[in-house]
C-alpha cells in the first residue's frame, strides 16, 4: 500500500502545532488554489 498522493488526490487534512503555541490546520488555513508543503525530518 502506497502513502503517496497521486495526481488529482485531495491533500489529507493535518493539524500542525506552531512554535507560538497555536495550531495550523492544512489545507484549510491555506488560501488560494495552490500551495506547497515541505516536511523535513531530522534530529538536531
Amino acid at each position: 500500500m502506497s502513502n503517496r498522493l497521486n495526481l488529482g488526490d485531495v491533500f489529507p487534512s493535518i493539524t500542525l502545532n506552531v512554535t507560538d503555541g497555536s495550531a495550523l490546520r492544512i489545507p484549510g488555513a491555506m488560501s488560494g488554489r495552490y500551495f506547497a508543503a515541505l516536511f523535513y525530518r531530522g534530529h538536531w
